[in-house]
């Protein structure tokens, strides 16, 4: 009997979750293995680059890699062949790659190592890739491989030149500053709607509303003529100026200039003048691809776009649905017949589409690499149906509907247009009636625009036929005012970015991702708020690298390295006239380098109008003045957002710092005067002035909702004996205080804080009412027992476990006694692994906490 041990095949995927279940279609033929992610990357210091030597990348084996990657070469030596199964896109294909190179890959001998892609991990589609294998593709891999090189050359150029003429760090999230090849333009869009929001000035007017009635049904009408003059409209006014733009063909009315006219138009007779009225037709959406499904799941399930692509990659792995990283919106022959045959048996074939629709994509850079995101098999199974639960089943939904109504038949909607005159006046009366509901039974498409939503609405008319009188029941003022640019939210940044060609389908959470944590966007609510540092980043960049903040530049570079992937571009080449051709950025960083005024670059010109510089300075963006040549700082505070920092606020905030300079009286104890001041955590009372040897003096902060306005002496006395003693603690013997800080009031006891409930007041809390505080679990639960919000995975270098938790000033990621604080405006829905690790090595770069001093009994 034969000892001969026979051979399997190895296959290797980046996720474990996939290999467990392509073990359980494969069989024990099969070794599968998961790397994930990749297993070689650039060091993360120095450029590691060699741009003299045909811009060979310095790959080193990524921590923790090492015992994977001698695992992986021992069950190869054994193995028939090797199945590169990572993921179906141009990341995939690299990290295969890498490990392929590992393992004994050469492109002249590599008919062990196979490729192996399918776009969903079901049974049939894995089984059919294993059995028909390719090869890997190296002009993709060349594409990553010179993204991954162009993204190092410009971010390692740029960020030491924003560390030297702007700050080293983000003043307020204390986060390095960087600049990178696609974050940089993301950032400039999110800017440029700030700026816009800065030069916009409101128009505001007035017109008359109507209810009117016929045959007992009212309906309302809006006027929009007067004495043959049309009345003003939002879209009429410019924005720069607050006026209409062509005053003279349009009526404006004031608030007693329309009640004038509203007297006048009362008892006055109304007629239908005429009537017109369209069927109009709505077709289905496009099925997802990843961009609209991150529009899509921010506005309706309030996702961030790296949480929609979590739980998407958790639904691809499981089977669940389609690969999630695609530009394409084209559906198999075994979508569309799944889908059709699922419309036909939940609504019947009224609903049906006359015949299989099918899409081509438009999207500007589309490389058409996959099929659209879907339901995966041939079945288009329900969420219930697969018994998912939570936010997996919503987005699933998401995805279900959206697929089905492809299917389905279109919308037909019947619009009506009443013209109603009356007293040298006329009124438009508009009715919407959704004559058949077609693909909406199965799917509404979201929108950005309250306006588009409210002009779908159902409204009803009465039937109206020129010559009809109507009865005006009520007439009424209505007052409009026209809003600014609408801020960029994550759905509509991302279609921004898909519109522009910036970015591919894997990259747009990552770059959204990446302006958040680098401290250039806030979150206020769904807005994206963009911080006075990124202005400074923004201006420096478009006075001396324009093009690399120019959309179409950055689109230019994403063609070419989709003609990388196509073979049609040499990488090196395409590197070497970027960096060293004509006008190249190698140069152009040198020559810069001593061109830029750290001052001039650190000075907000978007700012100029304030009456005074507007600058970055080392605690934040603040405002200087002079008075008698002596200048005058005041900083701005972090609540307030670029936009809103108009010229009042400016004269607000140095009228409240002038006053900050004037005692408001002095403490009858010490006699040491009292000011009250405003700094970059907002309003605050302070007793004393800052002494030679450097003591700082006593500060207390307002209680939340006061107004520096609303501080007397007494208050502020009040105030300034806080933190107060309320005894000693009876089982340690140390003292119980009170006291107001940055995040509210609170009372504490050796080193251990509680907040006040709203109820508290921090001037008559006792003891009892202390010690009760004190004894609950801090923040629900004891710090020992705290449990995460979400274990983030085993770190890379030594296995233990990430951890995301809630602490009392905010979350933090902790790596055993390693904490990082998340940075202001930065989800702690949205961090992953690697964001966690870029904080925490920062923190340790930082080095300990200076400890404070117990303060002197």
């Amino acid at each position: 009997m034969s000892s001969t041990k026979k051979a399997k095949h190895l296959v290797i995927v980046e996720s474990p979750k996939k290999a467990k279940r392509l073990r359980q279609f494969l069989g024990d033929d099969y070794i599968v293995e998961a790397s994930v992610g990749h297993v070689v990357d650039l060091p993360k210091k120095g450029l590691s680059v060699d741009v003299d030597n045909g811009y060979e990348p310095e790959f080193v084996t990524v921590r923790g890699k090492g015992k994977l990657l001698a695992d992986l070469k021992k069950k190869a030596k054994d193995a028939e062949d090797i199945l590169i199964a990572t993921d179906p896109d141009r990341e995939g294909e690299a990290i295969g790659y890498h490990i392929a190179c590992a393992l004994g890959y050469r492109t002249d001998d590599g008919h062990r190592f196979r490729r192996v892609r399918f776009n969903s991990v079901t049974r049939d589609a894995v089984r059919k890739a294993v059995d028909h294998p390719g090869d890997l593709d190296l002009d993709q891999v060349d594409a990553q491989q010179a993204r991954r090189i162009l993204d190092r050359l410009v971010g390692y150029g740029l960020s030491p030149l924003l560390w030297k003429k702007i700050s080293p760090v983000d003043p307020i999230s204390r986060i390095p500053l960087s600049a990178g090849r696609v974050q940089s333009v993301a950032v400039r869009l999110v800017v440029e709607v700030e700026r816009a929001r800065r030069r916009f000035r409101s128009g505001a007017w007035w017109d008359l509303a109507a209810t009117f009635a016929k045959d007992g049904r009212e309906f309302d009408a809006q006027l929009i003529e007067v004495d043959g003059v049309p009345v003003v409209k939002g879209a009429d006014f410019d924005p720069a100026t607050g006026r209409p733009k062509k005053p003279a063909s349009v009526v404006v009315f004031g608030e007693e200039e329309v009640e004038a006219l509203r007297v006048r138009l009362e008892g006055v007779e109304f007629e239908v003048a005429s009537v017109e009225s369209k069927e109009v037709t709505q077709s289905p959406a496009p099925p997802f691809t990843t961009s609209t499904l991150q529009m899509e799941a921010n506005r309706k399930l309030n996702l961030p776009v790296r949480e929609t692509m979590r739980v998407a990659q958790r639904l691809y792995e499981a089977g669940h649905i389609t690969y999630m990283r695609t530009d394409s919106v084209q559906l198999t022959g075994q979508a569309i017949g799944a889908a059709r045959r699922k419309v036909e048996s939940l609504y019947g074939t009224d609903y049906l589409s006359e015949k299989p629709r099918n899409y081509k994509t438009k999207s500007k850079g589309a490389q058409e690499a996959h099929e659209a995101i879907r339901p995966a098999g041939p079945s288009m199974p329900t969420a219930r149906e697969l018994g998912l639960k939570s936010i997996d089943a919503a987005l699933y939904e998401l995805i279900w509907k959206r697929t089905v109504a492809t299917q389905m038949a279109e919308a037909r909607r019947l619009r009506v247009s009443a013209s109603i005159l009356g007293g040298g006046v006329e009124f438009r009366a508009r009715g919407n009636t959704l004559a058949f509901p077609g693909f909406l039974r199965a799917y509404v498409e979201g929108s950005d625009d309250p306006e588009a939503v409210l002009a779908d609405r159902e409204v009803l008319l009465p039937a109206l036929a020129s010559g009809d009188s109507v009865e005006a029941r009520e007439i009424r003022p209505d007052s409009h005012e026209t809003r600014p640019p609408a801020r960029y939210t994550d759905a509509s940044l991302v279609k921004a970015l898909e519109a522009e060609g910036i970015g591919r389908p894997s990259t747009y959470a990552t770059i959204v991702d990446t302006i958040r944590l680098r401290g250039y966007v806030e979150d206020r609510g769904k807005q994206l708020v963009p911080t006075f540092i990124a202005f400074a980043v923004t201006s420096l960049l478009e006075d001396h690298f324009e093009d690399l903040v120019d959309p179409g530049f950055t689109s230019e570079m994403e063609n070419g390295l989709d003609r990388i992937a196509e073979g049609e571009v040499d990488w090196r080449e395409f590197l070497d006239e970027f960096y060293r051709g004509e006008n190249g950025f190698e140069g152009r960083l040198a020559s810069r380098e001593t061109e830029i005024d750290p001052r001039t670059a650190s000075t907000l010109q978007d700012f100029a109008d304030l009456g005074g510089e507007l600058r970055i300075g080392r605690f934040g963006p603040f405002l200087e003045t002079r008075e008698d040549g002596d200048p005058i700082r005041v900083s701005i505070p972090e609540d307030i957002a670029p936009a809103d920092l108009t010229a009042e606020k400016a004269a607000e905030l140095l009228a409240d710092r002038e006053k900050a300079d004037s005692p408001i009286g002095a403490d009858p104890e010490t006699g040491l005067s009292v000011y009250v001041k405003t700094g970059r955590f907002g309003p605050f009372v302070q007793l004393g002035e800052q002494t030679e040897d450097g003591e700082k003096p006593k500060r207390a902060s307002l209680s939340k909702g006061m107004s520096t306005d609303d501080v007397t002496l007494e208050i502020a006395l009040r105030l300034l004996s806080l933190p107060r003693d309320l005894g000693v603690h009876p089982e340690s013997g140390e003292p119980v205080r009170a006291g107001i800080g940055r995040y509210g009031p609170y009372v504490v006891h050796d080193g251990e804080f509680r907040s006040l409930d709203k109820t508290d007041d921090v001037h008559g809390v006792d003891l009892e009412r202390a010690l009760a505080l004190l004894a609950q679990p801090k923040g629900g639960r004891r710090r020992s027992q705290q449990k995460p919000l979400r274990d983030l995975g085993a770190h890379p270098n030594d296995g233990e476990p990430v951890l995301l938790l809630d602490g009392r000033y905010g979350p933090y990621v902790k790596h055993g006694k390693l904490n990082a604080s998340l940075p202001k405006g930065m989800s702690p829905d949205d961090i992953t692994m690697d964001q966690a690790r870029e904080l925490l090595t920062a923190r340790a770069a930082r080095g300990p906490r200076k400890q404070r001093g117990r303060r002197k009994k």
